[in-house]
């Protein structure tokens, strides 16, 4: 990766004194931000979250007015830069509104910061950047707005708020390649030069820092809407965080209460009221930057958010970089709840069987077509009941109850290497190739349900523990036809 920080402007505008011990400071390369704060000692933090003081002597006003005479001038939110970098100067005010304390932050062009995720950008699909401040999000957007304009030669438009993505000044740094930059008045008009963007200038991808407030998300669904690739910050650490959030919930596609009828309720195995999500969402993928190297990946933010949602935990991509700018990608599956105690179960006598269970219920033969394959599948079984299964995408309140309803031998388990049988819902299948992987590598015969319904549920289960009374009736028969051979053979 290539740096671009100009940081001796951002140096020049501090007295001589604290320039001075900037300058020769051995982690100057590493710097974040330097604090001055009236009647303080000046602090500088670094990217190793360390800080620590410039100086014994105390911030005075003079100093601090030294640095604002050096600076922009600073608008509605307390933000000014130094033209053409991309360094940031936030103030505080004191009740009568004079500046008495000052964050300068080092911006930095960091090229290559996104091959993490370069794939992504390249879909043309619309990705939100989520993650605490500092940890890098305005650097990652500022590389994904040059390699839309330049590598993908996209008409790209950066919605500037606080000129922290392109600089400050009219001209733009050039970090951001070929893409345009709208500066907005003041923040409050950003959802307003949001929608003008897309209706003066054609873009086909918009580049927006710091969604906030309610009129920007509505704002950006529109560009959504429109077909226009929208890359994105918001105010959250992570897709929990906003859908919690009931300002910013409709990036996610908003949450709303349905209240079910009594058969639905049944059929799903949920209370009478729960939470769905009321629309698509703004942002096809999320991505959650943990660490500057380290970033969790949702490649469908609407799956993701359906399964928070009921209690599942959603599919994730861990994205990470080495010291050589290798990526590497550690995909997640979710971990099945483990059914510790085998339910009760009567075990199957095969001499005296007539095609019933000592239950009342009737013994389905298999059909004469697929003899063959439930043959292979139970000779992939090689261990004794009950039956250990491993489900995947299937409603585990549904799965408990149809299991203890027929009384079924079946123990859950979240190892795929452990279990006789995989129960997966065919739509989550298809998309895990992962799962499929794992499972031919282990042997492991694989059932399908095509809807997360109670019947269905209900009608794998049976057939899956059938086949597994027939692997026990055929397991005894092999145990007797040993022990006769061995007779056989044997001296009278």
């Amino acid at each position: 990766m290539r740096i671009t920080d100009n940081l001796q402007k951002l140096l020049d505008i501090f007295p001589p004194q604290i320039r001075q011990v900037l300058k020769q400071h051995p982690q100057r390369d590493n710097l974040i931000e330097v604090v001055l704060d009236l009647g303080r000692r000046p602090e500088a933090r670094f990217l190793d979250e360390r800080a620590e003081h410039l100086s014994d002597t105390l911030v005075t006003r003079e100093q601090i007015d030294y640095c604002i005479d050096r600076v922009g001038r600073f608008g509605t939110d307390n933000r000014a830069g130094i033209e053409q970098t991309l360094h940031r100067i936030s103030a505080i005010r004191n009740r009568n509104g004079d500046i008495i304390g000052l964050t300068c932050r080092v911006g930095r062009a960091v090229y290559g910061t996104i091959d993490m995720i370069r794939d992504l950008v390249e879909t043309g699909k619309s990705i939100l950047m989520l993650g605490r401040p500092g940890v890098g999000k305005t650097t990652a957007l500022r590389e994904i707005a040059r390699v839309l304009a330049d590598d993908l030669n996209k008409r790209v438009i950066i919605v500037d708020t606080s000129n922290e993505i392109a600089g400050d000044g009219d001209i733009p740094h050039p970090a951001i390649g070929r893409a345009r930059r709208m500066q907005v008045a003041s923040p409050e008009l950003q959802y307003k030069v949001m929608i003008e963007a897309v209706e003066n200038h054609m873009p086909q991808a918009i580049v927006i820092d710091e969604i906030g407030t309610e009129l920007e998300a509505y704002a950006a669904r529109s560009i959504a809407e429109r077909g226009v690739q929208l890359v994105g910050t918001a105010h959250g650490n992570s897709i929990e965080n906003l859908i919690k959030n009931p300002i910013l919930c409709d990036l996610v596609g908003g949450i709303q209460s349905v209240t079910l009828g009594d058969e639905e309720a049944r059929r799903r195995g949920s209370q009478k009221t729960v939470r769905e999500r009321k629309a698509p969402p703004t942002f096809d993928i999320a991505v959650e930057m943990l660490e500057r190297q380290r970033w969790v990946v949702h490649e469908s933010v609407a799956d993701t958010v359906d399964s928070l949602l009921r209690g599942h935990q959603p599919h994730l991509q861990m994205r990470t970089m080495n010291g050589n700018g290798r990526v590497a990608i550690t995909r997640t599956v979710p971990p099945v709840p483990v059914h510790e105690q085998p339910l009760s179960y009567e075990p199957l006598d095969v001499s005296e069987s007539n095609g019933w269970r000592k239950t009342g219920q009737i013994i389905p033969f298999p059909n004469v077509q697929s003899l063959d394959s439930v043959r292979y599948k139970l000779a992939l079984m090689g261990k004794t009941s009950p039956l250990r299964l491993y489900a995947y995408g299937i409603g585990l309140h549904q799965l408990m109850s149809a299991i203890e309803t027929l009384n079924l031998p079946i123990v859950l388990t979240r190892k795929i290497e452990k279990a006789d049988a995989i129960l997966a819902l065919r739509s989550h299948l298809r998309k895990n190739a992962d799962l499929r992987r794992m499972a031919k590598n282990d042997r492991v015969p694989i059932h399908t349900i095509k809807a997360n319904t109670i019947s269905q549920i209900a009608r794998a289960l049976q057939q899956l523990s059938d086949m597994n009374e027939i692997r026990i009736a055929l397991d005894k028969q092999d145990r007797l036809g040993q022990v006769k051979e061995a007779i056989a053979a044997s001296p009278i």
